[in-house]
């Protein structure tokens, strides 16, 4: 009896131990906590509610087929739509947010959504990417482009709490692009800026060019303006200086054909990765010196190396003597302290012992002064 019970106890250790060390080798579950992303439009700024959502977040409602390529060229990340409602009040406002991949994208769709008849809204301090077309408010903010249609007063507070409101971005992304700060300001329209990133918003925005002379699918860049007497002025940047150099002989060759899209003055000059073109009602002169004064904006670091000061190898020489001085001092004071603590302590303890202080009797030594074959300890003859 006692035996089956030994053997049905040492069955089930084993099984339990198997069980155990199954559990041990299989892989452990991890548990991955997803964060949702920030909302894209806040559900409350100043004095505004939000009371309902227009659409899903997806692009389809309000957008034609022909916005909605264009705002994916730019790198659409992201689309809301939303009404709010002022405390207190009938006022509301319909609003529609786009948030891009990076700041080069948002002002893109800017310059895409933004009316020719709009004015700069430089007093809604909402910054240099803000336009007003009666009602209409359009808006860039890092790498989101806000849409709004109030039936109601514009608030500077108000729209400072929906710009505090809206996702930030950092880093590179959320760098503007350096292309139209190239654009020269005197007599240019502000509101006639375009800047494009691809074809399809090329094209939307009345390029001057095919697109396909253009070359977005070498990753160009382009921006357009109209100045004061008709001139129009197009930019282009490329990635590198040979691609810049082969669409430049691409567009001169497609300005001499017979019935070319150019009309107008045109001059051109590329400078790296830069290309400057003219078209429209310039005059010749005024081309030229257009042209001639756009430079590509470089920064240099130059590490020179900076001439010795006497007066300050001076004095880091003296205070590396001085340091030298005090550490040698030190080291001598501690030698002497550590030598009388243990000379001292050693005597001392000889003394309790009853032997003398100072004498080592016992103290093995080699006698190499006595005759060869003698061993220590032995008397001399």
């Amino acid at each position: 009896m006692r035996l089956a019970v030994c053997v049905v106890a040492a069955g089930l250790c084993a099984v339990l131990g198997l069980e155990l060390a199954a559990q041990a080798q299989a892989p452990m579950a991890k548990t991955m906590l997803m964060e949702p992303p920030t909302p894209l439009l806040p559900e409350r700024f100043g004095a505004w509610q939000h009371v309902k959502s227009e659409t899903d977040g997806s692009l389809a409602a309000g957008m034609d087929g022909a916005s909605e390529m264009v705002l994916k060229e730019d790198g659409l990340t992201r689309f809301a739509s939303s009404t709010y409602r002022r405390d207190g009040s009938g006022e509301t406002i319909l609003m529609k947010a786009f948030q891009f991949g990076d700041a080069s994208g948002a002002f893109s769709a800017y310059t895409y959504f933004r009316s020719p008849e709009g004015h700069p809204a430089l007093q809604l301090k909402l910054g240099p990417d803000a336009s007003v077309e009666g009602n209409d408010l359009l808006f860039r903010d890092g790498t989101a482009v806000i849409l709004t249609d109030f039936n109601g007063a514009l608030r500077a507070t108000d729209l400072a709490a929906l710009a505090f409101g809206l996702p930030k971005v950092g880093g590179p992304a959320g760098i503007a692009p350096m292309l139209p700060t190239l654009l020269p300001e005197k007599g240019i329209d502000a509101e006639s800026v375009r800047y494009a990133l691809g074809p399809e918003g090329y094209r939307a925005m009345g390029g001057v060019l095919p697109a396909a002379a253009v070359g977005f699918d070498k990753s160009a860049e382009t921006v357009t303006a109209k100045y004061k007497g008709g001139g129009v002025l197009t930019l282009l940047l490329y990635p590198t200086p040979e691609i810049a150099g082969e669409r430049q002989r691409g567009i001169e060759a497609l300005t001499k054909q017979p019935g070319a899209s150019l009309a107008g003055t045109v001059k051109m000059r590329r400078e790296g990765t830069l290309l400057v073109l003219t078209s429209g009602a310039w005059t010749a002169a005024d081309a030229q010196k257009v042209v001639d004064g756009i430079h590509l904006r470089s920064e240099v670091t130059w590490n020179k190396p900076v001439p010795l000061d006497f007066e300050t190898e001076l004095r880091k020489t003296f205070s590396l003597l001085e340091s030298i001085v005090i550490f040698c001092a030190f080291s001598a004071l501690a030698m002497l302290v550590l030598g009388v603590f243990l000379g001292g302590g050693r005597a001392l303890v000889r003394v309790m012992q009853g032997k003398p202080a100072a004498t080592e009797p016992e103290f093995l030594r080699i006698d190499l002064s006595g005759p060869v074959g003698k061993h220590p300890g032995e008397p001399k003859d």
